[in-house]
């Protein structure tokens, strides 16, 4: 494998691959015995120990989880106790459940259901899905009741569980991407029914809540758009256009961007990308093809925010910002917009991009954006009818000084965005100093496509010139009868890492790529050196 900085063109040879390590323990109360589903068992009453949030606690996190949000979920976590807390409340008069979901099925998924029968009485039970249909009682009840009520309009079911409970029935809660099933009956029969049954991937551990990051007393939003761009009628179009940051006569720092998507195009975004674009560049004006016939539309490099399908906004830590309106910053930015029309809808105009907000209240550090992983073109490719084939991107960040024209300090990793497309089902970044593994820096077992939000690590990574970054990413091709290569298209492939860390060096991208002579000869093709 070899490893690619941008614009350098150095190679090397890759020399190890990492094991994963895993978690093994279990946090769980203990074990009770089976009840009957139709009424409360005593036990539940009783704190599971280190369960920290008390039945009344404020639920930081909530969302709704159906098209007609019917559907509420309030959520909160312990991280020290390993207890997740759920508020589920939900416009009916029945029964109400929540549990997790498996990537390809429900079947097998574990379901919490409740509800308050017509004499007042409450049930509740821990439970799961032995076919798409058939609800079972879990044999370890390891969700702990906290409030059941029932008025006029909605059913709220609120209970706490351990992240991992070791019932071999109970789906565990990680950092991964978690697919969360809902479902409610009209009544208080406990039957499953597709239309009440939904399946929604939400990151349920996150790092950081809005509301405790700082919001500064000055804001100013700027927004960069695409402005009235008539969408292709084609399956995959990359739009670009070059447009200018705002001009302040003093530094300032961007501290948060958020998505702004025009109302029923929306399914259409697939990704927005903004470049930094050197002073000296000269742009072209209008909008075209970003990687068509005019190559100066694939101009700038540095990605400075990106946002992919499923995100929302994101704001970064309190002491890093972008840095604005110095002579090193950029003055003008190449904004990138992937469409993914396949239903060919004609006569379709856009006008998305990203809201900036930025302030004259200057934070510590300036951030950058390092892209990793595998060089999309052209011979990043995937075998069809695969269950499980990998790709790997190696990182050698010891060129990174004579990239950079100047010595490059240790950064700070506080974020990350992962992105594959549709074949993707894992991807992760993995830190190795001389020739040892150190550790994962992020990861995702449980990949969705639909969901590409930037995360917060739950501590600082440092990164070391000299340190050799790994990005894996895991494919499964069974739907495929066609090798997938690497390549814009969502039916194509790409496998990257975005880390956003701290503080700002002049280095854009380190990816990597195949030995393309080995790749030959394995697959018993003449090749010549």
């Amino acid at each position: 494998m070899c490893s690619h900085l941008e614009k350098s063109g150095q190679a090397s040879q890759e020399s190890v691959l990492p094991g994963i390590s895993s978690k093994d323990s279990c946090r769980r109360c203990p074990a009770e015995p089976a009840h009957p589903s139709h009424q409360l068992p005593s036990s539940l009453h009783d704190t599971c120990p280190g369960s920290h949030l008390s039945p009344t606690s404020r639920l930081r996190y909530s969302r709704f989880l159906d098209p007609s949000n019917v559907i509420f979920l309030l959520w909160d976590f312990d991280f020290e106790a390993e207890v997740i807390t759920f508020e589920l409340q939900v416009r009916t008069a029945g029964w109400v459940g929540l549990g997790i979901s498996h990537r390809h099925t429900v079947v097998g998924s574990d379901l919490v259901v409740g509800g308050v029968l017509p004499d007042g009485n409450v049930y509740f039970s821990d439970q799961h899905l032995v076919d798409e249909n058939t609800l079972e009682e879990d044999g370890s009840q390891d969700a702990e009741l906290l409030g059941l009520t029932e008025d006029a309009v909605y059913t709220t079911m609120r209970f706490s569980r351990p992240f991992r409970s070791c019932d071999p029935h109970d789906q565990d809660i990680t950092s991964d991407t978690i697919r969360v099933l809902t479902a409610y009956g009209l009544d208080d029969t406990l039957k499953l029914d597709p239309e009440r049954t939904f399946v929604k991937s939400i990151f349920l551990l996150q790092m950081f809540h809005p509301d405790d990051l700082e919001v500064p007393k000055e804001i100013i939003i700027h927004d960069l758009e695409i402005t009235d761009f008539l969408i292709p009628e084609d399956d995959t179009t990359y739009a670009c256009t070059f447009l200018p940051l705002p001009i302040v006569s003093k530094k300032h720092h961007i501290y948060k961007f958020e998505p702004k998507l025009v109302e029923h195009n929306e399914t259409m975004v697939h990704h927005i990308l903004v470049y930094a674009c050197g002073n000296a560049s000269v742009l072209p004006k209008g909008i075209n093809d970003c990687y068509g016939a005019d190559p100066d539309f694939s101009l700038c490099s540095q990605v400075i925010v990106g946002w992919a399908v499923g995100g929302t906004s994101y704001q970064f830590p309190d002491n890093v910002g972008i840095s604005l309106g110095t002579p090193l910053d950029p003055q003008w930015i190449r904004l990138e917009i992937h469409y993914s029309n396949f239903h060919n809808l004609p006569g379709l105009y856009d006008t998305s991009g990203i809201r900036l907000y930025y302030t004259s209240h200057l934070r510590e550090y300036d951030m950058g954006v390092l892209q990793l992983g595998v060089f999309t073109f052209p011979i990043h490719f995937i075998p069809p009818g695969a269950e499980s084939f990998m790709s790997y991107g190696l990182c050698k960040t010891e060129k990174f000084e004579e990239m950079n024209g100047t010595p490059v300090a240790d950064i700070q990793v506080f974020g990350y965005l992962l992105h594959t497309h549709l074949a993707g089902q894992a991807v992760q970044a993995v830190q190795y100093r001389n020739g040892t593994q150190l550790q994962t820096i992020c990861k995702d077992d449980s990949y969705d496509f639909n969901l590409q939000e930037t995360r917060d690590l739950p501590h600082r990574v440092v990164i070391k010139p000299g340190d050799e970054l790994l990005i894996e990413c895991r494919y499964q091709t069974l739907d495929r009868d066609s090798v997938i290569f690497g390549g814009p298209s969502t039916l194509n492939e790409m496998c990257l890492v975005f880390l956003f860390y701290y503080p700002r060096n002049n280095i854009s991208s380190c990816q990597g790529y195949p030995d393309i002579i080995y790749v030959a000869r394995e697959l018993g093709e003449e090749v010549s050196e």
